[in-house]
């Protein structure tokens, strides 16, 4: 399959998703600096977190926006082997706004883009076991819990933490998902 360019801009519901830029940098800092966001996104510091998120090499970054701000980030990549083929995706919401639709919008939104535009028939997600509340969200888009990947990540404590895996199959985006 020939390599499309990203899409500039991804509408949702009441989000609008759009390619990160430099200037989002101090805004994206801050939010990942909020304890309930870096205690997913900062494992290795605040200064990590952000540069990672701007030096992202093999995915693509968005920024996410609510009536012209700025209160999250959303990334996906993919996996382009023929045999393999499927994205992932991830992200993050300002603390203010969680809770109330708008992360669940962001998912939905960049899962039928992925689905419709970029041709992929599975997008997976993969967060912290512990990270409930993320997961019950991804649930309600349609992910399916897969299982669950043992000693996954290195936490800010040193330790290794489990990760659930989700995953979505082109046409299982549920009427719960914005449109």
């Amino acid at each position: 399959m020939p390599r499309l360019e990203p899409a500039q801009t991804i509408s949702g519901r009441r989000v609008w998703l759009r390619l990160l830029r430099p200037e989002d940098r101090d805004r994206l800092r801050a939010i990942l600096a909020e304890p309930e966001v870096a205690r997913w996104w900062a494992p290795n510091g605040l200064d990590a977190a952000v540069d990672e998120l701007f030096g992202e090499e093999e995915g693509v970054v968005y920024a996410i926006e609510l009536d012209g701000g700025v209160i999250g980030a959303i990334e996906y990549d993919e996996e382009n082997e023929r045999d393999y083929r499927h994205a992932g995706i991830d992200l993050f919401v300002a603390t203010d706004y969680q809770g109330r639709g708008l992360g669940r919008d962001a998912v939905a939104s960049m899962a039928r883009h992925l689905f419709e535009v970029r041709g992929h028939h599975r997008v997976v997600i993969d967060p912290a076991v512990a990270n409930e509340r993320a997961i019950r969200a991804y649930e309600r888009v349609g992910f399916r819990r897969v299982g669950v990947m043992r000693s996954y990540e290195r936490g800010p404590d040193g330790r290794w933490h489990d990760g659930l895996l989700l995953d979505m199959l082109r046409g299982e985006l549920t009427d719960e998902s914005p449109r």
